[in-house]
């Protein structure tokens, strides 16, 4: 038996009144999830543990199997893993995205989260650059995808470590002053940022930029610290051979904390333009000597940060149509046995722009099923009337799997 995950990051949602009071789950055409949740399993899964965030970083670590509350020491160290970095004991890594802060009437708000998703060769430029010009000996700045890249604290002191830092995705609009870390006006880390907006101000890439009429990269933000993660591993814990296929740094790093082969493909950007078949063809391949793959597709989040209808109903219909159901059509004609886990990790509506802790709808489905059910159209609604509930991500795993 071959067990994959295919999982959209935010795909669920709320119902929203434009759409005809639908969910953007409900308002796409999914055949092929519609398909496959009403002849599996179908129901809601909570992803999200009592006292924790209902981040990326916590709900996939969840559903790769691993207790949140056990194994997570904090994003930006998952993302190091990924990216090759080294931590030793007292580091703690930070995630370090580049952003728009807007300046209006004396007021700084922030403006997008991603600096208009700038590319990752600009974004390489802006951060090598920022790391040449502070030149620390006990702070460097790394280089990722896009806007997206990890400053280390080498020796960090806890009241650096442990201050409570912002995910910028979550306060779009908002006034910074108010997400500042406590004592800010004398803080570190408000003066990398501030070094980064005086570096970045006339850059050349963000001349460019603006020519273009894109958003320049103005400023770093810094948030999701941690320290060095310790997992057990996947083979180990559940007697699978396996792999992941992701665009984004998060995902491979908890591939990399599990002992996992992470499989990079040409094109998967993390947006809604990524190499959906690149993906779908990279896990078929790695079928033939692994048993189990987790295949993550970041776009259906990214448009629910955008508050963007149009991008996440068309980010649905792509996942469904070149990842479900393409990977579905091969198998069932190699005459594979094959299980499915279909899921979501975290809610993020379009109105809130932002994660919510609210349950995901799940499929469970397995290539032993009988295809001949009456079909339904797979939702939060649907997930809901069928009165199957999981209490974590960890039980839906397992669940899964047996």
């Amino acid at each position: 038996m071959k067990y994959l995950i295919l999982l959209a990051d935010g795909m669920a949602g709320w119902k929203i009144k434009e759409i005809g009071n639908k969910t953007t789950l409900e308002a796409a055409n999914t055949p092929f999830m519609n398909m496959l949740s009403s002849n599996g399993e179908s129901g809601m899964a909570h992803t999200v543990p009592e006292n924790m965030e209902p981040g990326s970083d916590i709900t996939n670590m969840s559903l790769f199997g691993y207790a949140p509350e056990k194994y997570y020491t904090g994003r930006a160290p998952l993302e190091a893993l990924s990216m090759g970095i080294s931590l030793s004991s007292g580091d703690v890594a930070f995630r370090c995205n580049l952003v728009n802060l807007l300046h209006y009437e004396g007021r700084v708000y922030m403006h997008d989260y991603s600096a208009g998703h700038i590319t990752t060769e600009e974004g390489n430029i802006l951060i090598k650059g920022l790391d040449e010009l502070l030149k620390l000996e006990y702070i460097k700045f790394f280089p990722g995808i896009s806007y997206r890249n990890i400053m280390v604290y080498y020796n960090c002191p806890d009241n650096i470590g442990n201050m409570k830092l912002y995910p910028p995705h979550d306060i779009i609009g908002k006034e910074v002053k108010d997400y500042l870390p406590e004592k800010w006006s004398n803080n570190e880390i408000v003066w990398l940022m501030t070094q980064s907006q005086t570096y970045f101000y006339q850059h050349p890439v963000n001349k460019k930029r603006i020519e273009l009429q894109k958003l320049p990269a103005n400023s770093i933000w810094l948030w999701g610290q941690g320290s060095k993660p310790d997992f057990p591993l996947f083979k180990e814990k559940n007697g699978l051979d396996g792999a992941v296929i992701a665009a984004v740094d998060l995902i491979k790093g908890i591939g990399v904390a599990a002992g996992l082969t992470n499989i990079n493909v040409e094109g998967a950007t993390g947006y809604i333009d990524t190499n959906y078949k690149g993906k779908a063809d990279a896990a078929l391949k790695a079928l033939e000597t692994k048993d189990f793959i987790y295949l993550h597709v970041e776009a259906s989040d990214e448009a629910g940060h955008e508050g963007s209808v149009e991008n996440k109903i068309k980010a649905i219909e792509f996942f469904d149509e070149k990842i479900v159901g393409y990977i579905y059509t091969k198998l069932k004609e190699q005459g594979i046995d094959f299980k499915f886990l279909i899921t979501a990790d975290h809610p993020t509506p379009v109105a809130k722009r932002t994660h919510t802790r609210e349950p995901v709808p799940y499929i469970i489905y397995s290539s032993n099923c009988k295809d001949n059910k009456k079909i339904e159209n797979f939702s939060e609604n649907f997930a809901k009337s069928t009165q199957n509930v999981t209490k974590s991500g960890v039980e839906l795993f397992e669940k899964f799997i047996k």
